[in-house]
């Protein structure tokens, strides 16, 4: 049963990585849900209750900061919330043309809901870049924070095989 909770916390971590890339999965929580299935799966390989407390502070953290980060970009650039939405309909949009619509689907549909409510090529470009750094870098403290559970997640399960061994 420990193998079966081990490899469902791994998928779950993985996919928390994926997840913080695109908006159709939770990525932080979902790595979140990993460190919970792993921490059932042996009783000697448990993780601590100040781990558990650290992560989820910081997966929240994340969450929180994936709605504020962007607007920041948006703000000090000169955009508004028409900017963000755009960001993330433009991020929608892009996942069907692979990762250069990733890239780029989030700075166009930032720029076209800013030059619908700006009707200033040069304003909504300016916001819509702040819009776009704004969502690089929530982006970019997502993946980490996904990244630092399947790490800590991959050593524990390494920690268990050895004392199996």
């Amino acid at each position: 049963m420990e193998w079966v909770l081990i490899s469902l916390a791994l998928v779950c971590a993985i996919l928390g990585v994926v997840g913080s890339l695109l908006p159709a999965l939770p990525g932080t929580p979902l790595s979140y849900v990993g460190v919970w299935l792993f921490h059932f799966s042996d009783p000697y390989n448990k993780i601590s209750w100040p781990a558990h407390i650290i992560l989820a502070l910081v997966v929240i953290i994340s969450i929180v900061l994936d709605y504020i980060v962007p607007m920041i970009g948006t703000k000090k650039f000169g955009g508004s919330k028409y900017g963000v939405w755009g960001s993330t309909i433009g991020l929608i949009v892009g996942l069907f043309f692979g990762l250069p619509g990733i890239i780029i689907g989030p700075l166009i549909g930032a720029f076209i809901f800013e030059l619908i409510t700006q009707r200033n090529t040069g304003k909504a470009f300016k916001a819509a870049l702040g819009s776009f750094i704004g969502f690089l870098v929530g982006t970019g403290i997502k993946t980490i924070i996904a990244l630092i559970i399947l790490g800590y997640l991959s050593i524990k399960t390494i920690t268990f095989v050895t004392h199996l061994i």
